[in-house]
């Protein structure tokens, strides 16, 4: 018993340094991990974590797959020049085109009368004219004018509305939707000669089968949707912007989208319907917007 005794000091020393050694052991895993965390945070800055939804790629999946290849480096560079106008001229150039945008409204009376094609296809085409991350241009517009899968897209987008307006948005959001008159009937997806349903590509195909990142996707594709918005205001045409909550995967099977493809803004666009109302809403002035420094 006396010799356990005197050894004790000992088995106590050698257990504090297999606990020191342990310790030390798992700060450096530690401050490996951060590290790697960190390098890949760093390494791909255009993930934006405010804007990351589960059909980003994440860095484990691009280094785990190889089928990713990279953009070509051998592209030419041409001279470059613009238009100036003298600084009359771009006040009121300025001016003309920020009182067309003022009177845009977001409409849910629509017309059923028909829109030429040919300008449904040329607002496209501005939309995509905007920049996007690496000029990956990652958009498809899915434009439907087939009444019945109209009809289709409507039964579904109500369908889910319903649920969101009673069960999922909450007292609050519905309350606050109560001033602007909406509910989960959507006539307008019938009546509305034309539905454009923008996609955003959270990677792309190449024709080789190989995947192509697509940087800042979600951001490049609201900016193209605006240009849109800006585009059909010049024609005379109204819409509404709609983010079919929890709709997106059966509407892209039902269009027979790809995987790389999710739904992130759904336009009915036509002219107004004769009886059509809006909500009495103004606009913040410049001095609520802008900050100059």
């Amino acid at each position: 018993m006396e010799h356990f005794s005197s050894l004790t000091p000992v088995f106590i020393a050698i257990i504090c340094v297999l606990i020191g050694i342990i310790l030390k052991s798992n700060r450096k895993s530690s401050k490996k991990g951060k590290s790697e965390t960190q390098n890949k945070s760093e390494s791909r800055p255009w993930v934006d974590d405010d804007l990351r939804d589960n059909t980003d790629l994440h860095v484990e999946e691009e280094d785990a797959d190889g089928d990713w290849q990279g953009l070509d480096e051998n592209i030419a560079h041409v001279s470059f020049s613009a238009e100036r106008y003298s600084e009359g001229e771009m006040i009121k150039r300025s001016k003309e085109f920020y009182e067309l945008l003022n009177k845009r409204r977001s409409v849910r009376f629509i017309s059923d009368e028909p829109v030429p094609r040919e300008v449904i296809n040329n607002v496209i085409k501005a939309a995509g004219t905007s920049p996007s991350g690496a000029h990956t241009e990652p958009w498809t517009f899915v434009v439907v004018e087939d009444p019945e899968v109209k009809h289709r897209i409507r039964e579904i987008i109500e369908e889910e509305e319903e649920i969101n307006y009673k069960k999922r948005m909450g007292d609050r959001w519905v309350n606050d939707l109560k001033r602007l008159r909406t509910n989960w009937i959507k006539e307008y997806l019938d009546t509305a000669p034309y539905l454009i349903l923008i996609f955003k590509q959270v990677y792309g195909m190449l024709p080789n089968g190989q995947k192509k990142t697509h940087y800042y996707n979600e951001i490049s594709v609201s900016i193209a949707c605006g240009i849109l918005l800006a585009a059909l205001q010049n024609v005379g045409l109204v819409t509404v912007t709609s983010t079919p909550l929890n709709c997106g995967p059966r509407l892209r099977v039902l269009l027979q989208r790809p995987t790389n493809e999710k739904l992130l803004l759904l336009l009915p666009v036509g002219y107004p319907g004769k009886d059509a109302t809006v909500p009495d809403l103004t606009r913040k002035p410049l001095d609520d917007i802008m900050v100059v420094m």
